[in-house]
């Protein structure tokens, strides 16, 4: 991947479309969004996936990510609270918090974070009925 420095941002290209970082939200994504959103990507999607290979439908799916940041450590991201929102028909607590837990292990960016950032997860879950 190249980077390339502008005077507002950085930009790169990627074969979906152009990525602008940058230190002011009016020229692009600050870098601590684009570290969330990758957790909560990365999170999100692992999930989904394992729900999808045991055949389990979800109505709604979304997350919820709360950021602490310490301002006297250069304002870096200490503690993330992900909150799993499903909606869905038949949903077995038990066997959604095994499979969160098991999407913990195959995330790449929370493993790569997890030394240096306290990631928490839980889910709220909304059972619908036929």
């Amino acid at each position: 991947m190249r980077y390339i420095f502008h005077d507002n941002n950085i930009t790169t290209e990627f074969g979906h479309g152009t990525l602008s970082i940058a230190k002011d939200a009016e020229f692009g994504f600050r870098p601590y969004q684009l570290l969330i959103s990758s957790i909560v990507g990365c999170s999100g999607l692992v999930f989904q996936n394992i729900l999808q290979k045991q055949r389990i439908e979800l109505e709604e799916f979304s997350i919820f990510a709360e950021v602490e940041r310490n301002e006297q450590e250069a304002n870096r991201v200490e503690k993330i609270e992900l909150t799993f929102y499903l909606r869905g028909k038949d949903l077995d607590e038990k066997k959604l918090h095994r499979n969160l837990d098991l999407s913990r292990k195959h995330c790449s960016m929370i493993r790569s974070v997890e030394k240096s950032i306290h990631i928490t997860e839980k889910l709220q879950i909304n059972k619908t009925h036929a």
